[in-house]
């Protein structure tokens, strides 16, 4: 089964529904990119009138996961996934409409292959790049992800 932004935000609705309704959604996913957005609203809102950054991760998250998912489809295999850390760093208030930016398609793509041979599992470091509506970068995410041939 092919995964498209439809299917992953249908998965999000019923597996993740506190990032359904934060309003993250997936927006784009292909051989080079992937991009999740969130738009500041009420319900995902801090104390400063910015977007809660536990809102910002989600998006982030989920814009580096959905490419690790779908690089486990292609492959055909049964391989676990799991974040094992992260880190982020935040620039300026992320007001308006965010989008999170991942390409690290090909970094996926390797490790899964090395995963199929090393029963150890492979671990690697993913990066999501959030940027408002005049482009300016709001804030960073980085997660190590492991993935492990079941």
């Amino acid at each position: 089964m092919k995964l498209t932004p439809s299917k992953i935000n249908l998965f999000l609705f019923s597996k993740l529904p506190s990032a359904w309704l934060c309003g993250v959604r997936l927006k784009t996913i292909d051989e080079n990119v992937c991009e999740t957005t969130v738009t500041h609203r009420w319900i995902n809102q801090n104390p400063f009138n910015s977007m809660y950054f536990a809102v910002q991760a989600m998006a982030a998250e989920l814009s580096t996961g959905a490419i690790v998912m779908k690089e486990i489809n292609d492959s055909g295999e049964k391989i676990s996934m799991l974040v094992q850390e992260n880190s982020s760093s935040f620039y300026k208030k992320a007001k308006g409409k965010i989008t999170f930016t991942c390409e690290d398609v090909r970094l996926v793509k390797s490790n899964i292959q090395e995963c199929l041979n090393n029963p150890e599992g492979e671990k690697f470091w993913m990066t999501s790049v959030a940027k408002n509506a005049k482009g300016d970068i709001v804030s960073e995410f980085k997660f190590q992800w492991t993935v492990r041939k079941k």
